[in-house]
């Protein structure tokens, strides 16, 4: 079993109770949202073999989403749109996910960490950014597979709809493939138009994406 840090257990014996991790996933991709997860964590709970989920194959994330929804005390998740990255660029609609992951929560947590280098702006909440957090951090590591597999998720709901791109298999990140179907069918709704390998470079099929 993975051994983790000391952050929440510092935090416990502060007095904190409620304490939250935030992860995102899918800031780099050039289709599809990013997904925003806050999870709180019983005392107690079982790690079991839950880890950063970048180290977890496709199916053991899928066993530790089950796991994790049914035994946390808390969780939710929330995203950002493409028109909305195109809006208030990738930053800030991370941010904005990640606030309203922690806002959904039945309870206001006392304590939020975040994983990265950079607290969540307007977040009324005591917080903390830890590099690798999710590799460091249980709550964390919880939450980057909670939004790691709802917008894997999405992403082949995505391909069903439109096939050619093969969002089942790079998840609408820059592959060689997917730059080879965009060369070939154009940019279409859920493209991100303002990244760079984007922007004046090919048609947008279609139009209308939500701002949510």
């Amino acid at each position: 079993m993975k051994r983790w840090g000391d952050t929440e257990s510092n935090l416990r014996r502060s007095g904190c109770t409620l304490i939250c991790g935030v992860d995102e996933a899918g800031r780099g991709p050039l289709a599809g949202p990013v997904i925003a997860a806050a999870v709180v964590l019983p005392p107690g709970f079982a790690s079991r073999d839950i880890d950063d989920s970048k180290r977890l194959t496709a199916r053991q994330r899928e066993e530790m989403y089950d796991y994790i929804t049914e035994n946390a005390r808390d969780y939710a998740i929330a995203s950002s749109s493409p028109a909305m990255i195109d809006r208030i660029n990738i930053l800030q609609a991370t941010f904005s996910a990640m606030r309203n992951a922690v806002r959904q929560l039945r309870q206001q947590p006392d304590y939020v960490l975040v994983d990265g280098n950079m607290r969540v702006p307007r977040l009324e909440i005591s917080q903390r950014a830890i590099v690798k957090g999710d590799q460091t951090v249980l709550a964390i590591a919880c939450a980057s597979i909670l939004a790691k597999v709802t917008r894997d998720r999405i992403m082949c709901e995505y391909h069903r709809q439109y096939p050619q791109y093969g969002f089942d298999r790079h998840k609408g990140y820059p592959t060689p493939e997917h730059r080879a179907m965009i060369q070939q069918h154009g940019a279409i709704e859920i493209h991100r138009r303002s990244f760079t390998l984007l922007a004046g470079q090919y048609e947008l099929r279609f139009t209308g994406s939500s701002d949510n």
